[in-house]
């Protein structure tokens, strides 16, 4: 029978509600539990290893130590996973991901003049994301539509000051889809109110707005004012338009998600209905690409869990819709009320209008199951080779599932910069890039010496500390299988001794020239050639491309800052700070030498004088600069 030599001596785990964490050798955290009642649950793990769930199993192997805290009760243990899994980030963990990128529209009210736009970026604390949609062509619609009703900008922060700077509105200003804050046509509590209407119609609640605009379209009928009468008519024909892109599917007044799992061999497909006042405002689709043990109920709570566990969730129903009941159900009911204020409860229902739109949500599972497959059919299988075949080629002990790749730009030896991008399991993992400053002189083999050297410096502090003293999501925390420079045979020998002289092992190093697409061991005569279309090689290029991608944008950066401050430091007069205000005022050296006096003397901290001595200055340079 196979076991595992960690594994906590009897009697030693509690019978408590907690929840547990599995650790690989370097004190990573690899899997995040909850349990009713620890010593059970941990038990589970420690049998014959052959009985688990292969995923389970590949868990139990990899993790080298677990360890728990105990909890007072079930929805604090759930509360407590949650926590974790989005702090640690564990690989094990049931992760849903989304089938693809959906688009939301988002409201900034943590603006002074709230603006409404269309994104698919990286959510920020302050702005309300209203979606996701299906289909972004309906979302553009929704929006140009509401802007009809509720004419909030629409415009960049760029955009609205040049607007303001020329007291001059854009196109949607002077056609009514605009109010125009930029030059004062209406104030910022009444433009604020705006947006908060907008958020309320695209929330599901537009009854106030409705009410609204038939007063105001009667009472101008009324006083014979016609022109005010007909802009409210179709004012509220536009809303009505907005709303009935969102069809009633229940009855108005209900608040509801709808779930739904479609189960496959490999993958697990998940889609979920927001229902608000009866219609459908939102609808999303998961993918889980590697389902653990323990069925859909454990499934279901785990895709609950991820939903209103996220920081950015904007409301929870009264009522969630499943196919089937997810585990610890009554745990899941409490901490869902918890979060609402309020009674929610968690149901499957058997017949009516809510079982036949459960069904729907089934089928749309169905649908995304069916694109997930055709769009990465083969997917998972050729990643696995790929790092199969580098394995292979390059000699090494296992597949590189942690591959860094560093590259170097600069502009003859100045403003050196370096990148380091990561790839797990090969893709890429974003949060882990880092980019590193390089003090100028510094040749490339020599540039190189430093980036790995305060790499793997910060990899070695960190793993003299404690697990639970170590810095959880650094990049710099665990050490990669594989490195990858840029270049050829002088580049892999420099990075290999700078990595041997901070004394690390069990890293491999390769270089990728780029001439031949050559692939280059330490300390070797010859050169690994890889298969032309292989994919490999596709992968080495891929990773190479990316460091160079963040390298040479990183190095741009800083030779536009260095060439702004260092027009400007020469000038009498202007310190950083005012320096600062007039990038900020005019955006670049360029915009400022196209001002005049005047202008350039509106910055506060800047006069008369001083705004003829800098035009002097940055139009002498002729004032087009690679800023």
């Amino acid at each position: 029978m196979a076991t595992v030599d960690y594994r906590p001596a009897p009697g030693t785990i509690p019978t408590q509600p907690g929840v547990y964490r599995f650790r690989d050798r370097h004190g990573r955290v690899v899997y995040v539990g909850k349990a009713t009642n620890l010593r059970a649950r941990l038990s589970n793990y420690f049998q014959d290893l052959s009985r688990l769930h292969p995923r389970t199993r590949a868990m139990v192997t990899t993790a080298t130590q677990v360890d728990w805290t105990v909890v007072r009760s079930e929805v604090e243990a759930l509360i407590l996973e949650h926590s974790w899994i989005n702090e640690y980030d564990p690989r094990f963990n049931v992760v849903f991901k989304d089938d693809k990128s959906y688009p939301y529209l988002a409201v900034t009210m943590n603006e002074e003049f709230p603006r409404m736009f269309v994104t698919r970026g990286t959510r920020r604390n302050g702005v309300r994301y209203f979606g996701p949609y299906a289909r972004a062509w309906a979302i553009r619609q929704t929006l140009d539509t509401l802007l009809t009703v509720t004419p909030v900008r629409t415009c960049t922060t760029a955009a609205f000051n040049r607007a303001k700077r020329q007291d001059r509105p854009c196109l949607l200003g002077y056609i009514d889809k605009c109010a125009a804050p930029c030059v004062g046509r209406i104030s910022a509590e009444d433009h604020r109110e705006l947006a908060q209407r907008a958020c309320a119609v695209l929330g599901g609640d537009a009854k106030q707005l409705v009410r609204d605009l038939t007063r105001q379209m009667e009472q101008a009928a009324a006083n014979e004012e016609f022109e005010a009468a007909a802009r409210a008519r179709d004012r509220l024909r536009a809303l009505n338009n907005v709303l009935e892109r969102n069809a009633i599917v229940l009855a108005p007044g209900t608040d509801c998600d709808v779930f739904a799992l479609v189960e496959g061999e490999l993958e697990v497909a998940a889609y979920i209905f927001r229902v608000r006042d009866g219609r459908i405002v939102a609808e999303r689709g998961w993918i889980v690409d590697n389902p653990e043990a323990g069925g859909r109920a454990a499934l279901m709570a785990s895709l609950i869990g991820q939903v209103y566990g996220a920081d950015d969730l904007e409301d929870v129903p009264g009522e969630v819709l499943v196919p089937d009941d997810p585990l610890d159900v009554e745990t899941i009911e409490e901490y869902l009320s918890g979060l609402r204020g309020a009674r929610v409860s968690v149901r499957v229902p058997v017949r009516g209008p809510k079982s036949e739109l459960l069904d729907t949500a089934g089928r749309n599972a169905a649908e995304v199951m069916q694109q997930h497959r055709l769009k990465r059919a083969g997917d998972i299988v050729t990643r696995s080779a790929a790092l199969n075949d580098l394995r292979d080629a390059l000699g090494l002990a296992e597949a590189p599932l942690r591959i860094e790749c560093y590259d170097i730009s600069h502009t003859q030896g100045t403003n050196q910069m370096a990148s380091m991008v990561v790839f797990e399991d090969g893709v890429p993992r974003k949060k882990e890039y880092r980019t590193f400053s390089i003090p100028d002189g510094k040749d490339d083999l020599a540039a190189m010496d430093e980036v790995l050297t305060r790499r793997f410096t910060r990899y070695l502090e960190q793993a003299k500390l404690p697990p639970d003293e170590r810095e959880e999501g650094s990049s710099f925390t665990y050490p990669p299988q594989l490195v990858v420079v840029d270049g050829g045979l002088p580049q892999v020998t420099a990075a290999q001794a700078a990595i041997d002289a901070i004394g690390v092992t069990d890293v491999a190093v390769v270089g990728l020239a780029k001439r031949l697409e050559e692939l280059w061991l330490p300390g070797e005569e010859f050169p690994v050639i890889l298969p032309r279309g292989s994919e490999a090689l596709y992968l080495m290029q891929r990773v190479r491309d990316e460091a160079h991608r963040v390298a040479i944008s990183r190095h741009r950066k800083r030779r536009g800052k260095a060439i702004t401050a260092s027009t400007l430091d020469t000038i009498p007069g202007v310190g950083p700070s005012r320096a600062k205000a007039l990038i900020r005022h005019f955006g670049s050296v360029e915009q400022l030498a196209r001002s005049s006096e005047e202008q350039v003397a509106l910055v506060p901290g800047i006069g008369d004088t001083l705004a003829a001595t800098i035009l002097a200055a940055v139009r002498g340079t002729g004032g087009m600069l690679d800023a």
